[in-house]
C-alpha cells in the first residue's frame, strides 16, 4: 500500500539505492521449482532443514549428472542471499531452523512452471467468485451504511484484500497466457523450417485452438468485466454515502484493475487476428504455392547471385508532365511604394576662399622683376611688404624659388649676407635690368 501511494520515481529512486540484484543458475531454479512441488503436493508451508536437504539430492541426481556434487547447505545459502529462500523460525543457532520459498522464489517456481496460465476455466472460476465477493460487500454494505466503523470492516478492507487479490490473480494468469502465444509463435516458425509443407495442417490446428481459446476468454471477460463494473459502481455510491473516502479509493482502484483486464482481452484479440491472418496468407501464397520449396530456393539463390547473373529490379524516376492551364491574368498593383532616399552623409559646403596666394606671389615676383628691381633683398621687401610678419620668412623663400625660375642672377665671386628687418638674413643676388626677357 505505501508503495501504491508513492510517486513511481521515489519508488524507482529507493530500489535504485538499495541495488538490487538476482544471480540464479539452471540448479539453482530447479531447486526451487522442486521445493515449490514439494510443497504444494505435501501441503507443507515451510520446510525443515532434512526436507531442503532430501529435495536438493533428489534435484542433484538429474540435474548435475555427477559432474559435481554440490553441498545442500552452499543452495540453500545462496538462495537465501538471493531472497527467494527465508527462515521462518526465531530460533537461531539453537536448533534447525525452518524455511519457506518468499514470494519471489514462488513467482520464479511458477514462472517456469507455467501453472498460472489464462485458461477459460480459471477465468470462469475467478470471475464468478470476484462477482460472489463483491455481491456479498454490496449487501453488506448496504446494511451497514450508516455505522462508519462496521462499514470500513465489512467493505474497504474486503476490497484491498480479497477482491484486489482475485483480480490480480487474472492479471497474473493473463501474463501466462502471453508467454503462451510468444510460444505459439516460435513453434509455428521451427515447424515450417523443419517440415515445410507437412506442417500446415498442425499449424492451422495450433491456429484454430487458439483462436478459439482467445474468442472464450474474451466472451467472459466481455461479460463478467461489465458485472463487475457494476457492483463496483454500487460499491463506491455506497461509500461515497457513507461518508468513506478510502472504501471510495478503494473501489476506484479496484475498477481501475477490472478495466486493464478488459483492455488486455481486446487487445490480444486484434493482436491475434493479425497473426492469423498474416499466417494464413503465407501458407496460402507461399508454402501451398511450392510445396517442394523448389521456388523458394530458386528465388533465394537468384537473389543471392549464386546462378548466374544478380536478380536486381531497377527503378527510374518519371518525371511529372508539365500542365499549363488558363488561369487568370495577375493583377496590376502599380510600381511599389518607394520612400525617398536621405542621403546618408550631408554635403560639403563650397566657400570662396579667393585667389591662389602662390599665384598672387607669383603675379607680384613677376611685376617687380619687370619693372626691374636690381636686388633680391629689394624684390623681397616688395613682394611681402602685405605678408603677415610670422609669414614673411615663408614668403621670403617662395619669393627667391619664383625669381630663379624667371630670371638669372648675375654671378658674383662672393653673395653677401644681408640682414632684413623681420630677423632673418638674405643671400644678396643682383638681378638683370629693365628689358631683360623673362
Amino acid at each position: 500500500m505505501e508503495t501504491e501511494t508513492r510517486a513511481p520515481k521515489d519508488v524507482l529512486l529507493a530500489l535504485a539505492r538499495q541495488k538490487p540484484a538476482l544471480e540464479l543458475g539452471s540448479t539453482d531454479v530447479v531447486f526451487l521449482a522442486a521445493l515449490h512441488l514439494r510443497g504444494s503436493r505435501s501441503a507443507l508451508a515451510s520446510f525443515d532443514e532434512p526436507t531442503l536437504v532430501d529435495v536438493f539430492e533428489e534435484v542433484m541426481t538429474f540435474v548435475d549428472e555427477g559432474k559435481s556434487r554440490r553441498r545442500a547447505t552452499h543452495a540453500i545459502r545462496r538462495l537465501r542471499d538471493q531472497r527467494t529462500l527465508s527462515r521462518v523460525d526465531h530460533a537461531g543457532v539453537v536448533r534447525r531452523g525452518e524455511f519457506a520459498l518468499t514470494r519471489l522464489g514462488t513467482a520464479i517456481a511458477e514462472f517456469f512452471l507455467d501453472e498460472d496460465a489464462l485458461t477459460r476455466e480459471a477465468l470462469t472460476l475467478l470471475m464468478r467468485t470476484l462477482l460472489t465477493s463483491l455481491g456479498g460487500i454490496v449487501a453488506q454494505g448496504a446494511a451497514l451504511v450508516h455505522t462508519p466503523e462496521a462499514f470500513r470492516d465489512a467493505v474497504e478492507a474486503p476490497l484491498r484484500v480479497t477482491v484486489r487479490d482475485l483480480v490480480s490473480g487474472i492479471q497474473r494468469r493473463q501474463r501466462g497466457f502471453d508467454l503462451q502465444q510468444e510460444e505459439l509463435r516460435h513453434e509455428v516458425g521451427e515447424l515450417l523450417r523443419a517440415d515445410w509443407f507437412g506442417a500446415v495442417e498442425r499449424c492451422q490446428e495450433l491456429l484454430d485452438a487458439t483462436g478459439r481459446t482467445l474468442r472464450e476468454l474474451g466472451e467472459v471477460i466481455l461479460r463478467d468485466t461489465h458485472a463487475a463494473q457494476g457492483l463496483l459502481q454500487d460499491v463506491q455510491d455506497l461509500a461515497a454515502s457513507a461518508g468513506s473516502e478510502p472504501s471510495v479509493d478503494a473501489a476506484r482502484a479496484v475498477m481501475e484493475q477490472v478495466d486493464r483486464v478488459a483492455a488486455w482481452g481486446t487487445a490480444r484479440q486484434r493482436a491475434f487476428s493479425e497473426y492469423y491472418q498474416y499466417v494464413h496468407r503465407f501458407l496460402r501464397d507461399v508454402v501451398r504455392l511450392d510445396p517442394s520449396r523448389a521456388l523458394t530456393q530458386r528465388l533465394r539463390d537468384q537473389l543471392g547471385g549464386a546462378v548466374g547473373r544478380k536478380f536486381s529490379l531497377v527503378v527510374a524516376g518519371e518525371a511529372p508532365p508539365w500542365l499549363l492551364r488558363d488561369g487568370p491574368p495577375p493583377r496590376d498593383d502599380g510600381p511599389p511604394v518607394k520612400r525617398p532616399k536621405k542621403p546618408r552623409e550631408p554635403e560639403l559646403e563650397t566657400t570662396d576662399e579667393g585667389p591662389d596666394p602662390r599665384e598672387v606671389l607669383e603675379a607680384a615676383v613677376t611685376a617687380a622683376l619687370t619693372e626691374g628691381v636690381p636686388t633680391l633683398s629689394a624684390l623681397t621687401e616688395r613682394t611681402t611688404r602685405d605678408t603677415p610678419a610670422e609669414a614673411r620668412f615663408v614668403a621670403a623663400g617662395r619669393v627667391a624659388e619664383i625669381a630663379g625660375k624667371l630670371v638669372r642672377p648675375l654671378a658674383r665671386a662672393e653673395r653677401a649676407w644681408i640682414p632684413t628687418g623681420d630677423g632673418y638674413e638674405l643671400e644678396e643676388w643682383t638681378l638683370p635690368r629693365k628689358g631683360v626677357a623673362l
